[in-house]
């Protein structure tokens, strides 16, 4: 195991890159519907809603969608890759998701489900990654690799999306 599979950014690399994010997703943060989503979704994205999680005795759902995601971005990311774990006014990280997670590895940081505040996971490029919204109760995953590797088994645990490349969803 890397020495780095976890790291905490520091004060510079965390204004970089919350920066970068704010800027490249245009995120305007607010508990108001109608600042909903708060980013603008990227063309390959598709947002589901947690609500069906609020009715999840044991956690068995969320415990599957979390595991989902961060093998489709652990994938993504390749053996060598790492990733940005952003909680919104809090500590984040870089880290290698290959390297973490597993028997005598440190544990992945932050989960993709916002527990209280936006909760991002990106690759270094930007380009595929994850945005859970607080208040709108919902999930954005994105990138095209990433979508292809989850979002048949993101659906079976969340039912249909709410938004396909950020225009709301109808029926297939």
């Amino acid at each position: 195991m890397r020495e780095d599979s976890v790291s905490v950014l520091s004060e510079a690399e965390h204004r970089r890159v919350w920066e970068r994010f704010s800027a490249d997703f245009r995120f305007q943060p607010g508990m108001s519907p109608l600042t909903w989503p708060a980013i603008e979704e990227p063309p390959a994205s598709i947002t589901w809603s947690l609500a069906p999680l609020d009715d999840d005795p044991g956690h068995a759902r969320l415990d599957r969608l979390t595991a989902v995601v961060k093998q489709g971005l652990a994938t993504c990311a390749g053996p060598r890759g790492t990733l940005y774990a952003l909680d919104w006014q809090h500590t984040s990280y870089r880290f290698a998701p290959m390297e973490t997670g597993g028997p005598g590895q440190p544990p992945w940081p932050l989960s993709p489900y916002p527990d209280g505040d936006y909760c991002v996971y990106l690759s270094e490029d930007f380009r595929t990654g994850s945005f859970g919204h607080p208040w709108e109760e919902s999930l954005c995953l994105f990138g095209a690799e990433l979508l292809d590797a989850v979002s048949t088994e993101v659906d079976q645990v969340l039912g249909p999306p709410i938004r396909r490349s950020g225009q709301a969803a109808g029926p297939r």
